[in-house]
């Protein structure tokens, strides 16, 4: 079984440099990330952030070191319908005498289309953090 497969915390903060801001204030969102299907060459999961608010994810796993996921979330529930959210994520390797690692992807996502009449516009990028549970 692929290690990617599998349930993983998901956390996505506002990039915004200032060290004087409370870190609670930083945050996006945060929800389950679902990888269901991995190949080279093919990415498939769900993003779920609440029963209303999920996306469809499909993309591709490009190997290597470190191996690189890309992927397109596409909102398919009732709170998050025709949302588009773009992923660019790392595999972080493993240190050889790591204490306590957990597997975790590292990286960035953008907002592709606006929603919410404009208020939510294209181009906000965040940065993301997944731990695999």
């Amino acid at each position: 079984m692929d290690p990617l497969i599998g349930r993983w915390t998901y956390r996505s903060l506002i990039n915004d440099p200032d060290i004087s801001k409370d870190f609670n204030s930083l945050e996006f969102g945060r929800g389950e990330l679902l990888v269901e299907y991995v190949l080279p060459g093919l990415f498939i999961g769900r993003l779920v952030f609440s029963d209303t608010y999920q996306f469809r994810l499909q993309g591709a796993l490009i190997p290597g070191f470190p191996a690189i996921l890309r992927f397109q979330g596409v909102g398919d529930a009732p709170d998050s319908q025709d949302q588009v959210y773009d992923y660019l994520g790392f595999l972080v390797p493993p240190w050889p005498q790591g204490v306590d690692q957990r597997p975790a992807i590292v990286g960035s996502t953008i907002r592709t289309v606006a929603h919410d009449e404009g208020k939510a516009r294209a181009g906000v990028v965040t940065t993301f953090v997944a731990l695999k549970r």
